[in-house]
């Protein structure tokens, strides 16, 4: 039986299969090369890239926690124009849709940030992190309200022509208000979740365990809440949903794809198994053919409630 697995995202963004890596858990992707075939993903999201260069957080600012991490690594990365200069020949020949998780800390930063990247022939979209805080507004994170997040995507839709994919933050009220911003703000499709909020604390220093205090926690522990919020961003939106937290399992990539995500990127789990991604690859077709399936589509959304 031969399968589709190809999935179209929208405005020029192709995948061949649905499973996707994330960003910040994947590096550039040529760390992973001696673990996977590159060209087997449908696409890999870069690590986070800012207009300028950042050190990230002091150490320490990672923590193992039940089912799951805490991290406060801050978007350390060396800056857009190292990126185009240095990272960029590196991995344009990719044989996959290799996208540049963009952040900043005023809207200005993501404007430029992705005016430059646009030039970059071989990177089809961006995937724009809107949990960053806005140091304009009191480091209240752009995404947390419909107006912030609506102002940031329709500034960076003004000037980049490509795939402009944008990243939710889950520790709002009401997740679904964002999606619907930043869908007016101009997005071709959304991802989510980005990590929930957390901590730790060293019971015998009293401390707590990140030099932040909170970190974002990622993982298996948060599935739950992100097939929930996928599930209803599902309901009010109509572009494209990328799902993520806590996939682990086909299983888990299974139950994205029904409740209304049109592919999936794997997080915190290619740090248990690098060759994950690819794994999920071959099992997906495993699955499809075992259950009669022909193609990818048939399963988006087909969640049944009645």
């Amino acid at each position: 039986m031969e399968l589709k697995t190809f999935v179209d995202l929208g405005n020029g963004l192709s995948l061949a299969n649905p499973i996707m890596t994330a960003s910040g858990t994947f590096g550039y992707g040529e760390e992973y090369a001696d673990f996977l075939d590159l060209s087997s993903l449908g696409g890999i999201v870069v690590k986070g890239t800012t207009l300028h260069p950042r050190e990230g957080n002091p150490y320490p600012r990672m923590a193992e926690t039940p089912s799951g991490m805490l991290n406060a690594v801050g978007l350390q990365n060396k800056g857009v124009d190292y990126f185009i200069s240095d990272i960029y020949p590196r991995i344009k020949n990719y044989q996959t849709s290799v996208l540049v998780n963009v952040s900043g800390s005023q809207i200005e930063d993501y404007v430029e940030t992705a005016l430059r990247i646009s030039d970059l022939g071989a990177i089809p979209g961006i995937e724009l992190n809107i949990s960053c805080p806005n140091v304009k507004e009191g480091g209240m994170s752009f995404g947390v309200t419909p107006q912030g997040a609506y102002q940031v995507v329709k500034a960076v839709r003004e000037v980049y022509p490509k795939h402009l994919m944008v990243k939710l933050s889950p520790n709002v009220t009401d997740i679904t208000e964002i999606a619907l911003a930043v869908e007016e703000g101009g997005a071709d499709s959304i991802s989510l979740i980005n990590t929930l909020l957390g901590m730790a604390i060293d019971i015998d220093k009293r401390r707590p365990v990140l030099s932040t205090v909170t970190g974002g926690l990622s993982g298996p522990c948060i599935k739950p809440v992100a097939l929930r919020m996928v599930w209803q961003v599902a309901q009010k939106v109509r572009v494209p949903i990328v799902g993520m937290g806590g996939i682990a399992t086909i299983s888990d990539v299974i139950e994205f794809l029904l409740a209304g995500a049109s592919a999936v990127q794997v997080g915190c789990y290619n740090f248990v198994n690098p060759s994950i991604s690819a794994s999920l690859v071959c099992e997906l077709e495993t699955y499809m053919r075992q259950h009669g399936i022909h193609s990818v589509d048939e399963l988006i959304g087909a969640l049944q409630i009645d």
